[in-house]
């Protein structure tokens, strides 16, 4: 995995549990996100449900083939492992 990588956190804002408990985790392990809420921009919204056809917030996007929705501190994980 590219060092280098940052993750897309898509997020429905800050009364969000799991989106919160989720870049907690990724903060913890020193993993680099970039947040985007989206409740802010509809182009988000339509490619988290339509695309990549989740329903719930989190959604963790990695790369095309490696992404996941709720809160999986498994993924955090594997993603952290694979950094160093």
């Amino acid at each position: 995995m590219n060092e280098e990588l940052i993750l897309t956190v898509y997020t429905t804002g800050p009364s969000c549990g799991k989106c919160r408990m989720t870049k907690i985790m990724l903060e913890a392990k020193n993993i680099p996100y970039r947040e985007v809420n989206i409740n802010e921009h509809p182009d988000a919204y339509l490619y988290v449900t339509e695309d990549l056809g989740y329903s719930m917030a989190p959604v963790v996007v990695v790369d095309d083939q490696d992404h996941w929705c709720d809160l999986r501190p498994d993924h955090i994980e594997r993603i952290a492992s694979m950094r160093h």
